[in-house]
C-alpha cells in the first residue's frame, strides 16, 4: 500500500527558513515579439539535450473574454529562459515539433494546456507539480508553498492575478513570470522522489498522461446554468430571464473581449431575475443596475428581461437540464433510499481510504463518476462489471483496482436485503 507523506513533512517540519528567490539565477530573454526571433529560439531548442521543459502562461482571465495566454514562459536548462509574447507572435507553432522531445514541466496543467494548444503547442508528455502533490498528500499545493515546503525557497510573488492583456509589460512582472519557470524542473525532480519513496509513482505517471491524452474541453450545454445565486430561482419564468440576461451579457462581453462579470455581475441577473422589472425606471432602481455602466446599457438588459417574460410557456426552460445525471445527494434519501445508503457507505469508505494513503478522495476517483455509478450500478454487481462502469467514466487503472471493492462493498451495504 501506498505510504503517506510522514516522512517527507517530517524533514520539512525540521528544514531551515526558506532561502529568498526574487530574481531569476540567470538573465531571461524577452519578451520575444519577433518571429524571427521566435524561429531562432525554435532552433536553440530543436538542438542540444531533450531534458524537461519548464512551462508556464499568464491569462487575463478576470480581465478578458478570451481565455488566450498573453505570456508563455519556457526554460531548459541548455538553453535558459525565454519569455514569449502571443499577442504579436500570433502563434508558437514553430515550437510545437522542437518541444514535443521534451517532457513539458507545468505546474496546474490543466489551466494552462487549453490556452498553448491553442496557441499552437502541445506536450507529448508531462509532469504536473501542482497534481503530484496533491497526490504526495502535501497540505498546501500551490506553487509558492510547494517550492518552499520541497526545495526550502522562497519564491517571489504577487502577480499573478494582474490583468497580463496589457502592454507594455512591467519588468516587475516580467521577474515573476521568470521565476514561475526558474526551479520547476528541481521541484518536478524532488517530488518524482516522493511519489517513488510513498508508492504512487504509477499514480502520477497515469494522471499525467490523461492529461496528455484528454480531448479538448465540450462546451457546456447551458452554461448559463452556472450563474451564482442559481439556487434561489425556483420557476421557469426566472430561469428564462437568466438565460436571456446570461447570452445577452455573454454577446457583449465576447464582441468587447471583457471577463464577463465586469460587463455584468451574476448578481445583477439573479436580482433581475427576481424582480422582473417591465421598465427602464425599476431595472435601474435595482442597486446593481443603477451604476452609470449598468445605465448606459440599461435598454439592452430591460429587452433581455422583456424577451423572456414575453416566452410562451412551452419555450420556459425546465428547473433541472435534463441529462444532468443523479440528482442533488440531499435529494437521494427521497429518491431512491438504496441509492442513498450506498452513497453513505461509499463516502465513509472513500474518506477512509483517503486518509490511509494520504490522498485527497477527489484524487482518488471523481466523485461525480462514483455518484453516477452507485446511482445506477451495473445490474450484475460484480467487480468486473463495476470496474468497467468506473472506467467507463474516467477513471484510471489505478483509481479503479482502489476503487472497486469499496464500490461493491458499498453496493452490498445498499441491497434489500442487507
Amino acid at each position: 500500500m501506498a505510504a503517506g507523506p510522514d516522512d517527507l513533512d517530517a524533514r520539512t517540519d525540521q528544514a531551515p527558513a526558506p532561502v529568498p528567490l526574487l530574481s531569476p539565477r540567470d538573465p531571461y530573454a524577452g519578451p520575444v515579439v519577433d518571429p524571427l526571433e521566435l524561429t531562432a529560439w525554435a532552433e536553440r531548442f530543436a538542438g542540444g539535450s531533450a531534458d524537461p521543459v519548464a512551462i508556464d502562461a499568464e491569462r487575463a482571465s478576470g480581465f478578458r473574454y478570451s481565455a488566450r495566454a498573453y505570456l508563455v514562459q519556457l526554460r531548459r536548462a541548455d538553453v535558459g529562459t525565454v519569455l514569449l509574447d502571443p499577442v504579436p507572435l500570433g502563434d508558437l507553432t514553430v515550437l510545437d515539433e522542437p518541444l514535443a522531445r521534451s517532457e513539458w514541466v507545468l505546474h496546474a496543467a490543466n489551466q494552462d494546456l487549453p490556452c498553448l494548444a491553442d496557441a499552437g503547442i502541445r506536450p507529448r508528455r508531462l509532469f504536473d507539480t501542482e497534481l503530484a502533490g496533491r497526490l504526495a498528500g502535501l497540505p498546501r499545493v500551490g506553487l509558492g508553498p510547494l517550492v518552499e515546503n520541497v526545495l526550502g525557497l522562497h519564491l517571489r510573488k504577487g502577480h499573478g492575478a494582474a490583468d497580463w492583456s496589457s502592454r507594455p509589460l512591467p519588468y516587475e512582472w516580467l521577474t515573476y513570470a521568470a521565476l514561475d519557470v526558474e526551479v520547476l524542473v528541481e521541484l518536478r525532480d524532488a517530488m518524482e522522489k516522493t511519489l517513488r519513496e510513498q508508492g504512487k509513482w504509477e499514480w502520477a505517471a497515469q494522471e499525467f498522461q490523461a492529461l496528455v491524452d484528454a480531448p479538448p474541453p465540450v462546451p457546456r450545454a447551458e452554461p448559463w446554468r452556472r450563474t451564482s445565486g442559481m439556487h434561489r430561482m425556483s420557476d421557469r419564468r426566472s430561469l428564462a430571464v437568466v438565460r436571456e440576461l446570461w447570452t445577452t451579457r455573454d454577446g457583449l462581453a465576447r464582441r468587447r473581449d471583457l471577463a464577463p462579470h465586469r460587463v455584468l455581475p451574476d448578481t445583477a441577473i439573479i436580482a433581475a431575475a427576481s424582480a422582473r422589472p417591465t421598465t427602464i425606471e425599476a431595472l435601474v432602481a435595482l442597486p446593481v443596475f443603477s451604476g452609470r455602466v449598468q445605465r448606459r446599457h440599461a435598454d439592452l438588459w430591460l429587452a433581455a428581461v422583456d424577451r423572456a417574460l414575453r416566452l410562451p410557456d412551452r419555450d420556459l426552460p425546465p428547473v433541472r437540464s435534463p441529462g444532468e445525471g443523479p440528482p442533488p445527494p440531499a435529494k437521494w434519501s427521497a429518491r431512491d433510499p438504496r441509492a442513498a445508503a450506498r452513497l453513505q457507505h461509499a463516502r465513509a469508505a472513500l474518506a477512509e481510504l483517503s486518509e490511509r494513503v494520504a490522498t485527497p478522495v477527489e484524487n482518488l476517483v471523481s466523485p461525480d463518476t462514483v455518484r453516477r455509478v452507485l446511482w445506477s450500478p451495473p445490474e450484475d454487481g460484480t467487480a468486473e462489471s463495476i470496474g468497467a462502469a468506473l472506467a467507463e467514466r474516467g477513471a484510471r487503472p489505478w483509481q479503479v483496482d482502489l476503487v472497486t471493492p469499496l464500490v461493491r462493498a458499498a453496493l452490498d451495504a445498499g441491497a434489500p436485503d442487507s
